[in-house]
């Protein structure tokens, strides 16, 4: 009766309207967008702080000597 993902999120909405009502459903969907974009602008920052000292740590790196040359 309940195969597919579309059975249970029919199932969560109902659920959610019962036990917060259909006035909190969306102020509770705000609230989560707003997490989510929150979550994805730190995400988003750390990614450019990895990539910026990647980036300087490979600038300040030594060369290394040729294979076979001895210094």
């Amino acid at each position: 009766m309940f195969d597919s993902i579309d059975d249970w999120l029919i199932i969560a909405v109902v659920a959610g309207i019962l036990f917060y009502g259909s006035s909190k459903i969306p102020q509770l969907a705000h609230s989560l967008g707003r997490s989510v974009g929150e979550f994805k602008r730190g995400r988003l920052e750390v990614e450019r702080e990895l990539k910026a000292e990647q980036t300087a740590g490979a600038a300040a790196a030594p060369a290394a000597p040729a294979a076979g040359r001895s210094p």
